[in-house]
């Protein structure tokens, strides 16, 4: 398996485990269950979602902005600010 695909791999599977997270939001709605439990289950699925995507978007950084052959991209070092950027506006 390649890089790439191990990647993908975890990837894939956070998503199942946030879908997860969404069942039993679900099943505490259904069966009544208590405001704050409820609130701290979306709580967790938000959390959840915003680390996927700060690592889909390192990747698309790392991968795709930074490649070589393009011009005019940004150096190494504001790649690496703008990667810090994100993850603290997804915190």
């Amino acid at each position: 398996m390649s890089h790439f695909d191990k990647e993908k791999a975890k990837l894939v599977a956070r998503i199942k485990r946030i879908r997860g997270q969404v069942d039993s939001i679900e099943r505490s709605l259904s069966t009544g269950d208590d405001c704050a439990d409820v609130l701290m289950l979306l709580a967790n699925v938000r959390g959840g979602i915003n680390s996927l995507m700060g690592e889909v978007l390192e990747d698309h950084i790392r991968l795709h902005m930074m490649t070589p052959e393009k011009n005019g991209l940004p150096s190494q070092e504001l790649a690496e600010d703008l990667i810090d950027l994100v993850r603290a506006y997804l915190k």
